[in-house]
């Protein structure tokens, strides 16, 4: 039975990658993560902030209300508070798993302003990492703001990063866009190598004790994977860059649903934060026992197979869908 299969030219012993967490901090648990099946690794975000010392440089960004805050540890976050590792230490983190495992290692840039944080883009590639995970949100609270200024905005990123490394770029984002097919097209145009689909978003919550606005983090459940699994249907075949399913991913079962609707990899986090990293022996054996039982060979061939091109109704992933759902309530 063949696993394999490949995610933006990266070879990859199954479609089970680590996504970044707190795990990719650790060399020894991601050496444990390898062992039990893991195929890749998305290091733990380097945050904008982080490397820029100096919080004027996005003041500009910050005072038109608008915030950045995917995977962020805090709400309007000052750089002292910032919980995971300082820019230099992130380099050299990089280069100790190279040493360590054999798997891939992806690093992951999260920010949003233009600026001399973009560099790093190129500090990554020389510390050993095989692909860059580009990680943007942003909050268009401006109200003179339109949507195609805020889609440019990603594009604009997108190819900055692209012309300063050689490595492949995944682009992480949110599906708050008006029209995100049209979206996920012209980032495919703009030469996205990769789309990670989707981010968290992580609202704020009011402690209403201290009467402050504070971070409210949950760990994903198995409902949440239904938006990127329509999403990576809708855009199988359509795109040339490589789809990555991640949010709510908990079971052999989801990693199944994910690969037969067009993605390439899937990547977990809240699973191995809850369960441990021995949970991916388990992922990887139901991944094979369902395969046998169904008379699949391998990846490549269930892949795609229940995609908005392949199945025989594709408005079931349209408002027929929705139509549908509400009518069998009750």
């Amino acid at each position: 039975m063949d696993l394999t299969t490949s995610y933006m030219g990266l070879k990859l012993k199954n479609p089970i990658v680590l996504s970044a967490s707190p795990i990719s901090a650790d060399v020894d648990q991601v050496k444990q993560a390898e062992d039990f099946g893991a195929a890749g690794v998305v290091m733990y975000s380097l945050f904008e902030e982080q490397i820029n010392h100096e919080i004027n440089e996005i003041d500009h960004f910050l005072s038109q209300g608008s915030e950045s805050f995917a995977e962020a540890l805090s709400y309007f976050p000052e750089p002292e508070q910032f919980k995971n590792l300082h820019a230099e230490e992130y380099l050299e983190l990089i280069k100790k798993l190279k040493e360590t495992v054999e798997i891939p290692i992806i690093g992951s840039l999260n920010g949003v302003s233009p600026g001399g944080w973009m560099d790093y883009a190129k500090k990554i590639e020389a510390a050993g990492a095989d692909a860059l995970e580009l990680n943007i949100y942003y909050i268009a609270t401006d109200m003179s703001m339109n949507s195609e200024k805020v889609e440019q905005l990603y594009i604009d990123n997108l190819k900055s990063v692209k012309k300063a490394v050689n490595i492949p770029v995944a682009i992480k984002l949110g599906p708050y866009f008006s029209a995100f097919a049209n979206m996920a097209g012209k980032l495919d145009k703009e030469g996205a190598d990769g789309l990670v689909l989707f981010n968290r978003f992580y609202q704020p919550d009011i402690d209403l004790n201290a009467l402050e606005v504070v971070p409210d983090l949950h760990l994903s459940s198995s409902h949440e994977m239904r938006l990127p699994l329509r999403w990576i249907a809708v855009l199988y075949g359509r795109i040339k860059a490589s789809l990555a399913a991640t949010t709510g991913i908990q079971s052999a079962e989801d990693i199944i649903k994910m690969v037969m609707v067009g993605a390439d990899v899937t990547m977990l986090a809240s699973i191995l934060l809850k369960e441990g990293v021995n949970k991916i022996d388990q992922l990887v054996n139901g991944l094979q026992r369902w395969m046998s039982d169904n008379e699949y060979e391998s990846i490549k061939q269930m892949k795609g197979s229940m995609s908005y091109k392949a199945v025989a109704d594709p408005a079931a992933f349209e408002r027929a869908n929705y139509i549908k759902t509400l009518q069998s309530f009750g």
